[in-house]
């Protein structure tokens, strides 16, 4: 599965790494737990949903 991260004010979608996703997480929340909130994304976007956190948007495909 390749997750992919869009920040709000980019056009293009960019392939990421779920080490890259951990950090944009901390990035965006610092006061959540990054690992937990990365297990929900990617619960959801499973399901075919885009999750936005912050001014990052994740979804399986772009």
């Amino acid at each position: 599965m390749q997750l992919y991260t869009q920040y709000t004010y980019e056009k293009k979608w960019t392939a990421t790494s779920e080490k890259d996703a951990l950090r944009i997480i901390k990035e965006e929340m610092p006061e959540t737990d990054a690992e937990a909130t990365l297990g929900y994304i990617l619960s959801e976007i499973k399901k075919g949903k885009t999750v936005t956190l912050g001014s990052c948007r994740f979804s399986l495909k772009p």
